[in-house]
This record gives C-alpha cells, sequence and structure tokens, in this order.
C-alpha cells in the first residue's frame, strides 16, 4: 500500500471536516496550509516518479482493498503517468484558488473552504480510481460542492435557475455513465479498468455503451451542442467556482475519455460515433470562437473561449483514436490532449482571476465600460498580457506546443478538418487581445482611473505564479509530455487490440 496515495487522498477530506467542525475566522489560512501540503507532496511524488517505466501504464502508487462480494468492485487507486499530470494541475490550482479568495469577504466562509477542499478530494479519487464503479462515486462527490459554491455564493439574482440547469445536465449525464459502466461490467469479470477494457462486447453494444458514457463526458466538457449550461453557469458562479469548474473539472471529462472511452468502445469509435464526434467537436472549436468575439462581458468571453479550446483537445483524441483503429498507429493527439488540457487549466484559471481584478476595479463586466488601466497598474497589464499569451498559444507559452500537436493530428485525419480547427489561432487572437485592448488601453474615465491601484500582494502572488507556469511549460513542455507517454501509449494499445 502506498502511504503518500492514501495521504494525498485523505488529506484535503480531513481538512474539510475540520474547517467545517472548528469555526473561526482563521478557517481560509487552514484551507489554505492544508492545499499548500497537497501541493508539496504532489512535488515529492512528482520528484520520485519515473517517466519512463518498463511496463507501459505501470501503477507506481497503488491501494487495493477488497469493497464487497456481491458487487466485483475494490477500492482501487493508483498513479500512472496520465493520472500524475492531472494530480500535478488539481494540486497546483487550489491553493492558488484559495488564495484568490483572501481579498473577499463572503458570507459563512467556513463552509466556502471547506467546499474547496471536499472538492479537491473528490478530483484526486476521480483522477486515481482503478475501479469503474469507484470512479462513478467520485464523479458525482465533486458535483456536490461546485453545487452549493455556486448556488450560494453566486453573483446574480438567477444564480439558482442556472445552477439548478447546471446540476441537472451534470446529473442526468452521470446517470448515462453509469448505466453505460453497468452493462459493461455485466460483459466482463469486475469493475477493475483492465477487465472493463477487455468486455466482451458486440460491435452493436460498443455503439449504444459509446453513447450512453460519451453523454457525461460532453456535458461535462462540454462539447457542443451540449453547452447550453456552461456560459451562464461560468458567469454567475463566484470566481473560485468558475476557476474550479473550468480549471479543473473539465478536466475530468477529458481524463474519462482517455481512461475509459476508448478503451472500452473501439469498434463505435472506428466506426460512424468517433467520426461524429470528432466533427462536433471542430465545429464546437469554429461556433465558441466566434461567439466569443462578439461577447462584451468578460466571463461570458472566457467561458465561449474555453468552448473552443476544449473541442480542439477533444478532437484530437478521437483524431488519433481513429487513425490508430483504421492502421495508422498513433496517440499524439492524446498526448496533445493532455498537455493541452494542462495549459488549459492554467491559463483559464489566470483569465478568470483577470476578469475578477477587472470586476473589482471598474464594477462591471462589461469591456465597453472599461478602459485605460495599463497606465495605473503597469504590473497588471504585464502579468495579464502573459497568461493572454499563454492562451493564444504564442511561441515559449505554455498553450504553443499543445495547440500544434493538436492542429497536426486532426490535419492529419483530414486537412479540412484541421484548417477548420486551425482557426482557433485566428479567432483566439481577435477575441483575447480585443478583451485585453478594451479593458487596458481602451478610454476610461480619468476620475475613475485616479482612484485605482495596481495589483495588491495577495493578487500579484496569484497571477505572478500563473504566469510563471505558463512560461515555464512554454519552455520545459517535453516533461508534461514524458510523464503521461507510457500511459497513453497503453490506452491507445488496449483501444487497437
Amino acid at each position: 500500500m502506498s502511504y503518500q496515495l492514501l495521504a494525498l487522498l485523505l488529506l484535503p477530506l480531513i481538512g474539510s471536516g475540520l474547517i467545517f467542525a472548528f469555526r473561526n475566522s482563521n478557517s481560509r489560512y487552514l484551507a489554505l496550509g492544508i492545499a499548500f501540503l497537497q501541493m508539496l507532496l504532489t512535488f515529492f511524488i512528482v520528484a520520485t516518479f519515473d517517466s519512463t517505466p518498463t511496463v507501459d501504464s505501470a501503477l507506481q502508487h497503488e491501494i487495493n482493498w477488497p469493497w464487497t462480494n456481491y458487487i466485483k468492485s475494490s477500492i482501487h487507486f493508483g498513479i500512472d503517468g496520465l493520472t500524475m499530470v492531472m494530480l500535478l494541475l488539481t494540486n497546483i490550482l487550489v491553493p492558488l484558488i484559495i488564495l484568490s479568495s483572501f481579498n473577499e469577504n463572503r458570507p459563512y466562509p467556513n463552509s466556502f473552504y471547506a467546499l474547496i477542499l471536499l472538492m479537491q478530494f473528490g478530483l484526486v479519487g476521480v483522477f486515481t480510481s482503478m475501479d469503474g464503479l469507484l470512479f462513478y462515486a467520485f464523479w458525482e462527490i465533486t458535483l456536490i460542492p461546485i453545487w452549493f459554491i455556486a448556488g450560494i455564493w453566486g453573483q446574480e439574482d438567477k444564480k439558482f435557475h442556472f445552477t439548478t440547469k447546471f446540476f441537472v445536465y451534470t446529473f442526468v449525464g452521470s446517470l448515462f455513465m453509469l448505466a453505460g459502466l453497468i452493462y459493461v461490467y455485466t460483459h466482463s469479470p469486475s469493475f477493475a479498468l483492465t477487465d472493463l477494457y477487455n468486455a466482451n462486447l458486440s460491435e452493436s453494444a460498443q455503439v449504444v455503451v459509446f453513447w450512453f458514457i460519451f453523454f457525461a463526458f460532453a456535458v461535462k466538457l462540454p462539447v457542443f451542442p451540449f453547452h447550453t449550461w456552461q456560459a451562464d453557469t461560468y458567469t454567475y458562479t463566484p470566481t473560485q467556482g468558475s476557476m474550479l469548474l473550468s480549471g479543473i473539472m473539465l478536466k475530468m471529462a477529458v481524463f474519462g475519455l482517455l481512461r475509459y472511452l476508448l478503451p472500452i468502445t473501439p469498434h463505435a469509435i472506428e466506426g460512424t460515433s468517433g467520426g461524429i464526434v470528432l466533427m462536433l467537436s471542430v465545429f464546437g472549436v469554429a461556433y465558441g470562437a466566434l461567439i466569443a468575439i462578439v461577447q462584451n462581458d468578460s466571463k461570458r468571453l472566457i467561458a465561449y473561449s474555453s468552448l473552443s479550446h476544449v473541442g480542439l483537445i477533444t478532437a484530437g483524441i478521437f483524431a488519433s483514436a481513429i487513425l490508430s483503429l483504421k492502421g495508422t498507429f498513433t496517440y499524439e493527439g492524446g498526448a496533445g490532449a493532455v498537455i493541452q488540457a494542462f495549459a488549459h487549466g492554467i491559463n483559464v484559471v489566470g483569465l478568470f482571476y483577470c476578469a475578477d481584478i477587472l470586476y473589482k476595479r471598474f464594477k462591471t463586466r462589461d469591456l465597453r465600460q472599461m478602459g485605460g488601466l495599463a497606465k495605473v497598474a503597469p504590473k497588471f497589464a504585464v502579468l495579464f498580457m502573459i497568461v493572454l499569451f499563454g492562451s493564444l498559444g504564442v511561441p515559449l507559452t505554455n498553450g504553443f506546443i499543445g495547440e500544434f500537436i493538436l492542429i497536426k493530428s486532426i490535419f492529419d485525419y483530414s486537412s479540412v478538418l484541421g484548417i477548420i480547427a486551425g482557426l482557433t489561432i485566428i479567432l483566439s487572437a481577435a477575441y483575447l487581445l480585443r478583451f485585453y485592448a478594451k479593458s487596458m488601453f481602451g478610454k476610461g474615465d480619468e476620475r475613475i482611473l485616479s482612484s485605482m491601484k495596481d495589483l495588491s500582494d495577495t493578487e500579484f502572488s496569484v497571477l505572478a505564479s500563473i504566469a510563471v507556469f505558463v512560461l515555464l511549460l512554454g519552455v520545459f513542455p517535453q516533461s508534461i509530455l514524458e510523464m503521461a507517454d507510457s500511459s497513453l501509449k497503453y490506452i491507445y494499445t488496449s483501444m487497437v487490440k
């Protein structure tokens, strides 16, 4: 049994319970301390992690306890390369998300921070689960804290309507996934991941299972046309909730596509199902970008930007999967998806924090009522620009390598779809540079600007940390690619057996 993995699972759960139980004004510091310890523990595991194991997808940390004899399922957790990347992203972002709230006075702070740590517990459980039923259980656990965070601390009167819409979409999608996993289980020895991979399913059964499981992932990502909950939820959820949703929660679906959907339903992907998803994803790339261009609400602009970028990630995964199943083995789309998911998590959290900083200065999310902030906030202008460059995929920033690999993967499948997907480079420049120009260089009210200040110490700490990761991953992307390589090779090889 791996005690490091056990600590990684239990630390946020224990911290959440302590903050719920002992209510005091220092809850934010306790939450930050626990999240920081979790991050240090993750760095320790990364430091001892073998990026080139002798066995593909070998688990380097593992917990495996029997659960019940009536259902062939076990409490089985493990860490391989793909899991390690997702854990690293989660446990880097959570302390930054907590720190980003330090300048805010919100009601029920203990509950707020306890729910964030509970969310972290659920996320770690999702990424480390090696059992289908356990994966579903933690998938549902993550829904509870984010529902309360969005519903209690949302910013507008309509928050309950949009939060309920988000909950219904996600919960219904999860039930479809559960039904799909149960059907696979009835054709395999157990819920163990390796048994699910080798389930004896006919081609027609795989098509049904594919759409049942994909529906849950499509809602969470989201993929067009399952995206209608996203913009409103991201807009009316508190900034920290938007960060959790876009920065980490949607990566659960990217992880699920790779870990579960591809190896379980290869015949469906090789048929028409994979092609349909690929075309929907590429359409979502262009659709999200075009909608973002005309947005004046800063949070809605970022929400549609996220829809576009996630469409590219999904398209890359399926492009390589279809090519592999048709005889041209490649998993570079999966590799591009993993590094771009990591980069997108960092970048979108940075963008939402920049939008929050702008909202606090201008008291509005409307870009038309902003302008001139660069003159009075030069530190913010520089750090905002770095985060923006990462989202644009400028060379030597974290968004460049993943975006390049994904577009190439789609182009290898279809030059037409590759060209459409490549439009994301031009379109994202249009809406993100407009976002920056309006807020930083637009004509602002001099009387209002004169009373504004540059970044506070807390704001600078969060934004500077994000900027460092944007540049660090841009210069050293190979560390993430090597970490996930053996897992991706195992996943794509399992699919084509």
